[in-house]
């Protein structure tokens, strides 16, 4: 299939840091383009790919200081994909909602999948107006807040089957805490947790402009007076590996409808349990008492966290295997990409006006 990926500008695909819609557009590229699929890639000019890429930015948005307004950019990308959508014969948006408009003539050839949180009330008459695009949801819970849509699946994220490696055996038996220094995060309750259980906490973790004063007034305080906890930053996917696989077990404490976390899924491809909060995608992504344990309240994780220890790694990793590889995604959003209206009726007559073939099944 003549496949388009169209990703955000913000960050480089895949991301240098932090970043998981870039990362998740990097895998799901690289293995469609590995099973020998024709891909395109719209990204920042800084993303790694085997796709053809079109540079629709030199460098990740983010990364330039000269840029103060990310939407100019990303409407100039979006009138490159309108004026190329003949060449594909499905056109995969993870840019939020911003195309909608401009797809219209051609939205049965589309997916967007939807990476954030849907429960804002804003969102509500947006997705009334464009109920017929076609939309991937990253969990099934993540779908509970929205109005009747056209909803095409739901595609768990998926990591590259050697992308980190299994540890069986931790150097260290400290808690970890990977992600975002943000309020729904509550890294506060990893701090306390971790306090009470008497263990080291490491903390690897971005700080966004809009969570400054947050981590001034509340976590960095409560980071500085405790001992057994240690901030580390953010860290890139070379660092991951380490930090999350010489880890006891992964703390996941939020306080938010999580559509997905990714950072579940590469703890247990390191064969990390995790201890999680009962929000949002959790109970779909962790497999109780096999890839991690569920908690309501930090007294319950305090009180489980000897048995998250002793869960049996080797399970955590074939747990990882058997449900979150790239590989799975792929196969998934190919199911998908084949049942668009579009795809069906008018990918063959586009590829013949090209001048090319249409091969609607998988290339071995």
């Amino acid at each position: 299939m003549k496949i388009a990926q169209i990703a955000p500008l913000a960050e480089s695909v895949p991301p240098k840091l932090y970043g998981g819609t870039e990362r998740i557009v990097s895998y799901l590229t690289e293995e469609l383009v590995a099973q020998g699929h024709d891909v395109t890639l719209f990204a920042s000019g800084d993303s790694v790919t085997d796709a053809k890429l079109v540079a629709c930015s030199d460098v990740a948005l983010r990364l330039n200081p000269a840029v103060r307004d990310h939407v100019p950019h990303q409407v100039v990308m979006l009138e490159e994909i309108r004026r190329r959508s003949h060449e594909f014969d499905v056109l995969h948006f993870h840019i939020d909602v911003l195309h909608f408009p401009l797809i219209r003539d051609f939205a049965d050839r589309t997916v967007t999948t939807l990476h954030g949180r849907l429960d804002l009330p804003d969102l509500k008459p947006l997705y009334k107006t464009f109920h017929d695009v076609p939309l991937v949801s990253i969990s099934n819970d993540q779908r509970a807040p929205m109005p009747p849509v056209n909803w095409s699946g739901t595609v768990y994220h998926g990591l590259p089957i050697d992308l980190l490696p299994f540890t069986e055996r931790p150097k260290d038996k400290y808690l970890a805490f990977l992600g975002r220094i943000s309020p729904e995060k509550r890294p506060d309750r990893a701090i306390h947790i971790a306090a009470k259980v008497g263990m080291p906490l490491k903390i690897a973790a971005k700080i966004d402009n809009a969570d400054e004063a947050y981590w001034k007034t509340v976590i960095e305080p409560m980071v500085k007076s405790r001992p057994n906890v240690e901030f580390i930053g953010e860290i890139n996917e070379q660092q991951k590996a380490d930090f999350l696989g010489n880890a006891g077990a992964l703390l996941f404490p939020i306080d938010w409808p999580e559509p997905f976390g990714l950072v579940m899924i590469e703890a247990m491809a390191c064969g990390t349990p995790i201890v999680a909060f009962r929000c949002g995608s959790v109970p779909e992504v962790i497999d109780e008492g096999v890839s991690g344990i569920l908690m309501d309240s930090v007294e319950e994780a305090v009180e489980n966290i000897e048995r998250a220890l002793l869960l049996d790694r080797r399970k955590v990793r074939d747990t990882f295997e058997t449900r979150f590889t790239a590989e799975r995604m792929a196969a998934d959003y190919l199911e998908i990409y084949r049942n668009l209206p579009g795809v069906r009726t008018k990918a063959a007559p586009l590829r013949r006006a090209n001048g090319q073939g249409l091969d609607l099944h998988v290339v071995a």
